[in-house]
This record gives C-alpha cells, structure tokens and sequence, in this order.
C-alpha cells in the first residue's frame, strides 16, 4: 500500500490518496524463480563433484571386475571382487543421481509409449514398494508418445515408488495414472514452469502420510529429506526434477497432511513412432587383434583400460596427453584401427583430438568416453546418433562389447 498527500492551491493538505495493490503474485513469482537460480547453483555444484567422483568409481568398477575374473565361481577372492563391485555400482548410482539433477547427465532419448514402459516396470515397482500396499495402473488409451531416454523413466518411477512407499504406514494405496493434456496459454498464467502445448501426463497420486506447506518448498532440493539419519540420501525427488526439466518437461506436487500427496509428470508429445529395439549384440565373440590408441588423461583409468583390452586381445597404444597421441598417430608404422578417447582434457577436448587425427589417418573409428556432458560434444546432455560415446563408470565388458560392435560395423 502506498499513501500519498495532495495538497490544495495554498499549500495546505487537502487529503491523502491511498492505493493498494495485490502482490500476491508478484512475490509467487519471486519466490519460484529465486528457488530456482538455488536449484542451479546446487546443480552446477553437484555436477562439478560427480564427475571427478565417476573417474575414481571407473577405476574401482574396472578393476573390480578384472579381479572376479581371476577367480572361480564360489571362490572367496570372487566373493570380496562381487563386493566391491557391487559397492562401487552403487555409488555409480548415486553419481547418477546427482548428474540428473545437475542435468548434466548424458542421456539417449528414444521415442517411447509411456504406457508400455509403465508395464513394463510395473512388476519390479510392486516389489519396491511391498505387498502390503496396493499399485493401480490406470492408462489412457491412444496415449501420445514422448521422447526420452527410457531408463530416465524408470529413474522417476523409481524415485517416486520409494518416496510414497516410506510415506505410507502400514497399508495404503499407490495410482498412477497416464493422460493427453493440452495446455493452453490460460493456463500458464502466474505459472512460470508451464508453456503452452501437447503434453504426456503421468500422475502418481499416494495414500501417505502428505507434507506440509514448508517441507513442499524444500522437496526438490538435493539432499533434503523428512527420513530418520541413514535412511534416505534426500536425492530422489531432486533426481526426478532433474529428468524432467532435462526433457523440457514440467513436475508439480500437491500434498497435505494425512491426505496423501500427487507428483503431476508433464512431458512434452513428440509426433513419430516408437522403433523397435534392434536385438543385442552377442556377448560371445569380444576378441580382437586390431590396434587401438587410448588417450585418458587420468593415468589409473589409462591402465585400466590397457589391461582390459589386452586380455581380449587387442594392442594397446596408451597416451595421457593428446599431443602424444598426435605423435604417436605420426610415427606409428602399422595401422590404428580406434581411437578410444576421453571428453575433457587438460589442453585439448576429445572431439578436437579426433577432428586432428581422422586428417592423418582417414578410415579410424572413434569411441568417446566422459562421466557428463560437454557443450563441446553433446549439446544440452542430448547424445546424437552419430557420436559413439561410452559413459563412465563402465565395466570392462561393456568396453570390450562397444568396440567390438565399433570396429565390425
């Protein structure tokens, strides 16, 4: 409210003027988009962290799973190998988490029928979740398909399996719900996150315990969590953010106590036909003889990757700096079949080392490897099919599977 004095001819007041305006709005608005630069700072954070994080777990993955191979099934040393992979997979998991909500995680988007992708994990949710709740899937028929990357999906499901699994006490009921939504310009009045358009909604409503107005203000913030210590990391729901604001997508919640609560999943329609998935690529013949260049700045990935490769037989050129790669790419008088190189480095980025090397050698085959995105590769985290990137942490027999479907086709 603003009051202002008005003043007759003589100088003298004459009356004041009292003008009040409803900011209710404005300071939504605010509040939503100071919320949000947090969000980013966070993620930017989050994202600087997790990648130094995956090149220590690529070690710890790789070599872990060099050592089960040593030893015979049942074997006490394949045992304390299958432990400290499954330990390092779990971090790898948590490094996920933080990626998604950076959104700086690398994703590979294909187009999907959200209903067939529901089904299909419908099995594994009610197994999250326990038998002592209920899981009711209730789909829109001629649902429109949405592009994206399908294990992101099963991240949200996920997330928000375990989140309204531990709200619910005792027996309760989980829904979720599939429908075509248009949004028009309206309805994006005061509502920042929302653009007009044709969007995939994917409700997911609980019979929990619901959330008050001040824990609704934090929940998608990393690391916030309602749980007792040691029972929640507080990224699931900053991992659902994540995903969906990567995929252009809009996420609300509405919540009260003992009411339960409703995430609201909105994600953009894309006009074109789910592809059926090619079959796998066998996991029998990984063998090879070719020659192959790695440049890995981090010296304990490099050997790692080296002893890989050279149990499945191939010769192996290591480099940690790409000017020795370029030398070696000068000198070396046989052929060099692939070149298996890093993202981000020091003094020069894997795709410009690739551009200088396919000059000097024309038929070589590139694979990338990075532990996130990099404007200079993948633009916006979004994986084009024409780059062959291969994302950390990776096993050895993924390594091995990727170049030999490289090299034979």
């Amino acid at each position: 409210m603003t009051i202002a004095p008005v003043f007759d001819n003589k100088g003298s007041l004459s009356h004041l003027v009292a003008i009040k305006q409803d900011i209710s709005e404005r300071r939504s608005l605010e509040e939503r988009f100071l919320q949000a630069q947090k969000l980013e700072g966070i993620g930017r954070l989050a994202g600087g962290v997790a990648h130094d994080y995956n090149n220590i777990l690529g070690v710890i993955v790789g070599y872990a799973e060099i050592l089960k191979k040593r030893f015979d099934k049942g074997d006490p040393g394949r045992l304390i190998a299958e432990a400290i992979a499954a330990a390092a997979n779990r971090g790898a998991d948590l490094t996920r988490q933080l990626l998604a909500f950076a959104r700086k995680e690398i994703v590979s988007p294909k187009v999907i029928n959200v209903n067939l992708s529901i089904e299909s994990i419908r099995t594994m949710l009610q197994r999250i979740i326990g038998e002592n709740l209920s899981l009711a899937f209730l789909p829109q028929k001629n649902l429109w398909n949405v592009k994206i990357d399908p294990t992101q999906l099963d991240q949200i499901l996920v997330n928000l399996a375990t989140n309204a699994r531990d709200a619910i006490k005792d027996v309760g009921r989980i829904e979720i719900r599939t429908s075509n939504v248009n949004i028009d310009e309206s309805l994006t009045q005061g509502q920042p996150e929302f653009y007009p358009g044709e969007y995939v909604l994917i409700s997911f409503a609980d019979t929990g315990k619901g959330m008050d107005k001040e824990t609704l203000e934090h929940i998608f913030e990393p690391f916030f969590t309602t749980k007792p210590k040691g029972q929640g990391t507080g990224l699931g729901l900053s991992t659902v953010y994540g995903i969906v604001k990567q995929n252009n997508g809009t996420v609300t919640v509405a919540s009260k106590l003992n009411k339960g609560t409703e995430f609201r999943i909105y994600l953009p329609r894309f006009h074109g036909e789910v592809i059926a998935e090619e079959e796998t690529t066998s996991e029998e013949d990984l063998m090879g003889d070719e020659t192959i260049l790695v440049v890995e700045d981090e010296e304990d990935l490099l050997d790692m990757a080296r002893i890989t490769l050279e149990d499945y037989g191939y010769k192996i050129i290591g480099a940690t700096r790409p000017k020795d790669a370029l030398l070696y790419c000068q000198t070396h008088e046989g052929e060099i079949h692939l070149l298996l190189t890093d993202v981000i480095m020091p003094t020069m980025n894997g795709k410009e080392l690739s551009e200088r090397i396919r000059l000097m050698r024309p038929g070589i085959k590139t694979l990338f490897m990075s532990g996130h995105t990099s404007d200079t590769l993948v633009p916006q985290g979004i994986l084009d099919d024409s780059i062959e990137l291969l994302l950390k942490p990776f096993t050895p027999r993924e390594l091995a599977k990727r170049i030999r479907a490289l090299l034979t086709a």
